[in-house]
């Protein structure tokens, strides 16, 4: 008789619990999750999960999509992006037309509420706060001893990394002194704040921000940059700055503080009406708490035998394009697929491989692509600047081939590969007991 497959997944976020959420349905598949905080929470504010994401949570399946609509998810009828300095200042650059054509734009949801739907229903038993990995250790039998800080350990067959930017597992497979093992600073810096409806509503304008009329609007400056859109069904709206220091690139900062006058004199040339938003929503305190926004180099690999990294562990990117959440679910979909047709350890070993050929590539050519769109959005893109047509031209294009993917064409082409490798694996074993 056949054993159960033994998958642990490390990391409690929204890229290990949307995974765990996928896998569960599968007897067969026996799956713990392990969170190094006390308690299973995330960090931030609110994500975007633009129509490739929920196109992915459609293929896990219809429940998925009902956790984030139950998250106080807020589908938005538009993106929009704007010039806030520079000629043609206050024009629109450009926006979203899809919904008029009948296609999702994107939902913003609070992170926190959505893992919270994620686990609302998993089995106490499968989750285990207080975990935080130590050690990794490889067994003679193939399987893998997970070795915590507290003392305990958990044997597996398959290990998933999803224990975000400064993973430990991402060093285990490629080795701590790999260049690609750590993360690397951009250089730019963001301040993200919660604000209650109302008061958002009267500091940036109901031109803006409307609940019934949701859009995501993004303001281009000289080195500044503005985000806000509305989320928790309506009662909160996220607001964010950002701004560029080219000597903090590859620098070993996570965070600073920028006080009221520095934030005051990155915005005093932008429009009034903004200034004004600036100054209210930020500059009622002496400082505010920023955090530089770090990526990962591109990886030579995901995988290491029956070790593996999804999410942020595998792929951690700016938020310049939206898609850090969006990726990680659409791992989840992929890891899923091909874990729940592993009938035993060494067909899970085919699935991951499989994983790492599909999705390394789409997903370090996003963190690319994110990290030279942080550029424009900060009026310092090489052939854009700060000019209206040019960045009519060349900003919105920049998200097609993100969001117009064909998941459940990858997903088919996944399922093709690993029955490919599979039969390739069988033909070869019955070939050598002939020989034998």
């Amino acid at each position: 008789m056949s054993r159960s497959v033994r998958i642990a997944i490390t990391g409690g976020g929204l890229a290990g619990a949307s995974l765990l959420y996928a896998l569960l349905p599968y007897p067969h598949l026996d799956v713990h999750i392990f969170e190094s905080a006390a308690a299973f929470k995330e960090a931030g504010m609110a994500i975007g999960m633009a129509r490739n994401a929920l196109d992915a949570l459609d293929l896990i399946g219809p429940s998925a999509a009902q956790c984030l609509k139950r998250a106080g998810a807020v589908p938005m009828v538009g993106v929009r992006f704007m010039l806030a300095q520079g000629k043609g200042s206050g024009n629109m650059i450009d926006e979203t037309k899809d919904e008029a054509a009948g296609k999702r734009v994107t939902s913003i949801v609070h992170r926190a509420a959505f893992l919270r739907e994620l686990l609302a229903n998993v089995p106490r038993e499968r989750m285990h706060a207080g975990k935080k990995l130590d050690k990794i250790d490889h067994n003679n039998d193939g399987s893998v001893t997970l070795r915590f800080a507290d003392g305990t350990a958990h044997e597996c067959d398959i290990l998933i990394g999803a224990d975000g930017i400064r993973s430990t597992v991402r060093k285990f497979i490629l080795g701590a002194n790999d260049p690609a093992a750590s993360p690397r600073s951009t250089g730019s810096w963001c301040i993200m704040t919660l604000k209650p409806f109302g008061e958002a509503q009267a500091s940036i304008g109901k031109g803006v921000v409307d609940v019934e009329d949701a859009r995501e609007y993004s303001w281009i400056g000289d080195r500044s940059y503005m985000l806000h859109n509305v989320l928790d069904q309506g009662r909160l709206v996220q607001f964010v700055i950002a701004s560029y220091e080219k000597d903090a690139e590859d620098s070993d900062r996570w965070t600073r503080t920028v006080s009221a006058d520095e934030i005051q004199k990155l915005y005093q040339a932008w429009p009034p009406h903004l200034y004004k938003a600036v100054d209210q929503l930020l500059c009622n305190a002496p400082e505010q708490a920023a955090m530089y926004l770090w990526e990962h180099p591109p990886a030579r690999t995901y995988v290491s035998g029956p070790v593996c990294i999804m999410g942020d562990a595998a792929h951690a990117t700016t938020p310049w394009q939206g898609s850090g959440g969006g990726m990680s679910i659409e791992d989840s979909l992929i890891l899923s697929t091909l874990l729940c047709r592993a009938k035993t350890p060494a067909e899970a070993l085919t699935a991951l491989k499989v994983y790492d050929q599909v999705r390394r590539p789409r997903t370090q050519r996003i963190v690319e692509s994110s990290r030279g769109t942080g550029l424009i959005m900060n009026g310092l893109g090489e052939d854009t600047k700060l000019d209206l047509e040019k960045l009519r031209a060349n900003l919105l294009p920049r998200w097609d081939f993100i969001v117009d993917f064909g998941n459940e064409k990858h997903r088919d082409e996944a399922v093709a590969m690993m029955e490919r490798d599979l039969r390739s694996w069988t033909n070869s074993n019955s070939n050598s007991n002939l020989v034998k």
